[in-house]
């Protein structure tokens, strides 16, 4: 048979759309023509299939003109992914496999030279693409892809480590395949479960409002923005903060998953862990909210159920900064390009940085700031009010006095805290099916549940502080958090104080 069809997928974000892999031998000059949107890795596909068959022992149709299709045509392909079903597709149509028993199967891996398979990243998101779309295909996949694909319930996942592994199990019917092998295996789900290697607050002495502050974040869901000079423990209570969140659902662990096996980041052994990513601040815009031609996800995107730490925050370029406003409202980033346009998911918890000032000493008692008011109002300037304003949680950091860090005793342990998060996180999605950061329009007045005393003095306050109706919003979001972790039922006078004193920048007035 001088035609054949092998079927694999190609990325585009998070869609593993359907690729047929067309191979066609004819009579003429002898020739290896790749068609179809392939970008310059999957071209190189040619030389690395070629001595990949040669070097497994397997016969390569020099004699012959080869012309490969990867259909749809107008769909762009990258990565290495298409060199085992190209091979595949040019044994089978040189007849040394038998090319029917090639149906019900999708095949993804990258040849070595030698033939070995490499992993692929996104085996994940291929793998979710044939469980959403109720494809019954059996996915063939290398060592480190097969295991990923395998986390998704259901999935017939097989792993292959070479090239003849594969050929071995569809050889002709007449042919006698090997009854077991070694090189070939099927996986089954078997989601992992391992312990939270997070760093323990317990470590933190002293600061005990910023610890509040992140108990309430990790409660609700709510973006946090951390003021204080060098040294005082910003960074240290950051690293803290994923220690703090609830486990991951399994739907949760499978999204995440899926972003990060996208950005070729995905490790078993962090399967179910809420990620947290510390991009550098020098990161472009690019970098942080994702791009590229296909698009990459970015650092929001990585961050997806996890933490998103922005270490001197207002140092971050200004462009970079403003790109978090929509993922920070609306949970998902779409990357726009004049060809093709992707979404990716987005919903992560902020945890940013900053010094008050260009020295990072004003208002510190341990040193004189000489920055002048000019300077001041220039550099906390970087962080434009739109931006400001969508963060929930703004708390000030003080640098703790030498005495008081050494003869301090240990602070309370993360595994307690947690364990209230998880309690008034429990007590959120039982009312209102979300957590409370979630909460948005006529959500927010149906499950606040705001008393008449607290509603009056919510009214005047904002009024008076010059808050717009996000402010407010964000502020009865973050009371009700606090209500919850108190246990309370209605949203009191007491929850709502507490909730403004953490809001006290939303207004024109700069940052202390």
């Amino acid at each position: 048979m001088s035609l054949s069809l092998v079927q694999s997928r190609a990325l585009l974000g998070l869609e593993a759309a359907a690729v047929t892999v067309e191979v066609h031998l004819a009579n003429g000059l002898p020739s290896f023509t790749l068609v179809g949107l392939a970008d310059v890795e999957v071209k190189e596909a040619r030389e690395r299939v070629r001595s990949a068959i040669q070097n497994s022992g397997l016969e390569f149709p020099h004699n012959k003109r080869i012309t490969v299709n990867l259909a749809p045509a107008d769909l762009p392909k990258d990565s290495g992914r298409f060199d085992l079903p190209i091979a595949l597709g040019i044994l089978a149509a040189s007849g040394q496999i038998d090319a029917a028993r090639l149906t019900g199967y999708e095949f993804a891996g990258e040849l070595s030279l030698s033939g070995e398979l490499r992993a692929v990243r996104g085996a994940l998101a291929m793998s979710l693409a044939l469980h959403a779309g109720g494809v019954q295909s059996r996915l063939v996949l290398p060592p480190g892809s097969a295991e990923e694909a395998a986390l998704v319930d259901e999935a017939h996942v097989y792993r292959a480590c070479h090239l003849t592994d594969v050929v071995r199990q569809f050889l002709p019917e007449l042919a006698d395949a090997p009854a077991s092998d070694p090189g070939w295996s099927r996986l089954h789900s078997s989601p992992r479960c391992t312990s939270l290697p997070f760093p323990d607050m317990a470590d933190v002495k002293g600061q005990a409002g910023p610890k509040r502050v992140l108990e309430i974040a990790a409660a609700g869901g709510h973006s946090l923005l951390m003021s204080g000079p060098p040294g005082s423990g910003k960074s240290m209570l950051a690293q803290r903060f994923a220690g703090l969140l609830p486990p991951m659902t399994s739907t949760e662990a499978l999204e995440s998953a899926a972003v990060a096996s996208l950005g070729g980041r995905f490790s078993l052994e962090r399967w179910a862990q809420r990620p947290t990513c510390s991009p550098h601040h020098t990161a472009s815009a690019v970098a942080l909210v994702g791009g590229g031609s296909p698009p990459r996800p970015g650092e929001v995107s990585l961050a997806h159920h996890g933490v998103l730490f922005l270490d001197e925050i207002l140092e971050f370029p200004r462009a970079a900064l403003e790109a978090l406003r929509e993922p920070l409202e609306s949970g998902t980033i779409t990357i726009s390009r004049a060809a093709r346009r992707c979404e990716f998911p987005a919903r992560f918890q902020l945890i940013g940085a900053m010094n008050p000032c260009p020295c990072g000493y004003l208002g510190s008692t341990q040193r004189a700031c000489r920055c002048t008011p000019d300077q001041v109002a220039r550099y906390q300037g970087k962080l434009s009010g739109p931006l400001l304003d969508r963060i929930d949680l703004h708390v000030e950091v003080p640098a703790v006095p030498a005495a008081d860090l050494l003869q301090a005793r240990p602070g309370e342990a993360s595994a307690t805290i947690r364990a209230r998060c998880m309690a008034a996180r429990e007590l959120a999605i039982a009312r209102q099916g979300k957590s409370n950061q979630g909460l948005q329009g006529q959500e927010i007045d149906t499950h606040v549940l705001l008393d008449e005393a607290a509603a009056k003095f919510l009214h005047v306050a904002a009024a008076r502080l010059g808050w717009s109706g996000r402010s407010t919003h964000r502020a009865l979001k973050v009371a009700r958090t606090i209500a919850d972790l108190a246990g309370a039922h209605s949203t009191q006078l007491a929850h709502v104080a507490e909730a403004m004193q953490y809001r006290r920048f939303s207004g024109t007035a700069p940052l202390p």
